[in-house]
């Protein structure tokens, strides 16, 4: 993968369009943009879509199913991650914690059980690589300095600023392995980390894009389309040239897509649609 590839806007199932935008913009901090197809979307200013809302009355969360982990969204600076961890302190939502060395991240869910994970990058200067594998860990974060910084920036806090973006997509898979050889050998992402029962993958050197995982979902099926989770997230590269080599991959792995005015659409073993289309720029910094 070119290493301006980035990730675009994640489609999720909700049960309630409505309430779900609410809890995006109340707490999470993002503002409704311009519908994407008929279907409420929410993003950072500029305008640009980060999270789009697909309604599925009566969805609930299926059990023990392959499918979203959790989306992540990632914030500009330390500080901005210390506004959010105001926000969501405020309105009472539990949330978890981790520093993983190459980034300090926050975990919670909506309220249809999808997974959101809110982080800051540290310096890519700071990661440290070990024969071609990053280094990442689950440590404690330090959440006071966290919050005194967000709250020593000042400025606005109820909303998340320009620059937020979609950082990486992290899906739970019934099989690790074939998850990998779709992302991996089909798509072209590298893979920058790996142990028992996850793997990491990216383009251009990221700590990860995607992270894939069956830690409680070995041998599951996909989730229902009638559940709620994840309905397709964007791969975005640079080149038309980048989503040629994509339909090439796939084709000659006798795996199904579309293609539509040069964007491309294929089931990942999940049963996520993942959509390809040229507009990467601004690799992970």
């Amino acid at each position: 993968m070119d290493a301006a590839t980035e990730l675009g806007p994640v489609t999720l199932r909700v049960a309630d369009a409505g309430g779900a935008a609410s809890f995006y913009q109340e707490v999470i901090g993002l503002q409704r943009v311009p519908d994407v197809d008929g279907l409420p979307a929410l993003g950072a200013p500029g305008g640009s879509p980060l999270v789009i809302l697909r309604e599925v009355p009566g969805a609930r969360p299926a059990p023990r199913a392959a499918g979203l982990f959790h989306v992540a969204v990632l914030v500009p600076t330390r500080a901005d991650l210390g506004k959010a961890l105001r926000r969501l302190a405020e309105a009472g939502v539990g949330i978890g914690q981790a520093d993983h060395l190459v980034s300090e991240a926050l975990y919670l869910s909506d309220p249809d059980g999808n997974g959101i994970e809110i982080y800051r990058d540290r310096p890519r200067s700071e990661w440290k690589w070990t024969n071609g594998a990053v280094e990442m860990a689950t440590e404690p974060l330090d959440l006071e300095s966290i919050l005194r910084e967000g709250d020593e920036a000042g400025g606005e806090s109820a909303r998340m600023p320009a620059g937020t973006r979609i950082g990486h997509v992290h899906l739970q898979a019934g099989s690790v392995a074939e998850a990998v050889r779709f992302y991996h050998e089909l798509i072209g992402f590298d893979v920058t980390a790996s142990w028992s029962g996850a793997a990491f993958l990216s383009a251009g050197g990221y700590h990860h894009h995607l992270g894939l995982n069956s830690w409680a979902s070995r041998g599951a099926a996909p989730a229902p389309a009638g559940s709620t989770g994840i309905d397709s997230f964007e791969i975005r590269v640079p080149r038309a040239e980048d989503v040629d080599r994509i339909a090439h991959s796939l084709g000659a792995a006798g795996v199904s897509f579309e293609r539509d005015a040069g964007d491309l659409r294929a089931g990942d073993p999940m049963n996520v649609e993942v959509r390809v289309r040229v507009g990467g720029g601004s690799a992970g910094a």
